[in-house]
């Protein structure tokens, strides 16, 4: 299976123009499966108001996700109110995942989910966590137990924080044996993210580095998992 992981330019609040945006990294990247940041159709911006998955504003994504066959996974605040990990097709879209582990200035506005979540591609089981979530021993070790080949995150992190994400991805592969994949913001994305580091990456079961983007936003890289 090819999975990639994609950091594209943001415009806070700009659902339309940022699903245009994730349409044209999914067709670039050539996967099967695309990892977006944590609330990439918003930016980090935590008074967005909720989407619902049928929002029309979503449809060049998922006529992206037809062209290519491609299973995207955005990031995008959901009614409950939760930040929440959207599974889009080309069938349509739906709601994955409801991050579980929130920041402070989060649990003012969100709710957090009640339970992980796997997704099936193909026979590849892949596990979904939302930035604080990598953090959270826990958060990991409930994932794997549903049985998992991928831990994939969305998450917005600041550039001087860019080590954390590292530390945090191989201690995941390393501990449960899966590939990780970490989707992370470049560039400016609202929530105090002026500088947001960028990285994205994903990692072996043996923790090893085998796929990484620069600093930049619009950047996209993938791996072969096998």
């Amino acid at each position: 299976m090819r999975l990639a992981v994609a950091q594209p330019l943001c415009v806070p609040l700009d659902v339309a123009q940022n699903a245009r945006t994730h349409a044209a990294a999914v067709r670039a990247a050539g996967a099967r499966v695309v990892v977006f940041p944590e609330l990439s159709l918003t930016g980090y911006e935590l008074e967005a108001p909720v989407m619902p998955v049928d929002d029309p504003r979503l449809a060049p994504l998922v006529e992206a996700c037809a062209e290519t066959g491609t299973l995207a996974l955005a990031g995008a605040p959901v009614a409950g109110d939760h930040i929440a990990v959207l599974a889009v097709t080309g069938a349509g879209v739906t709601l994955a995942y409801r991050k579980m582990c929130l920041g402070a200035a989060e649990a003012r506005r969100f709710r957090p989910g009640d339970a992980p979540a796997v997704l099936d591609v193909d026979g590849w089981r892949v596990g979904l966590a939302v930035c604080k979530d990598t953090g959270v021993t826990a958060h990991a070790e409930r994932t794997a137990a549903l049985g998992i080949d991928v831990y994939a995150a969305g998450v917005a992190q600041s550039a001087r924080d860019a080590a954390v994400m590292d530390q945090r991805a191989h201690r995941i592969a390393t501990a449960h044996r899966v590939w990780v994949a970490v989707a992370s913001f470049a560039g400016s994305t609202g929530g105090g993210f002026t500088e947001a580091a960028g990285r994205s990456g994903v990692w072996t079961p043996e923790g090893e580095v085998v796929a990484r983007a620069g600093t930049e936003p619009g950047e996209s890289v993938g791996a072969s998992l096998g």
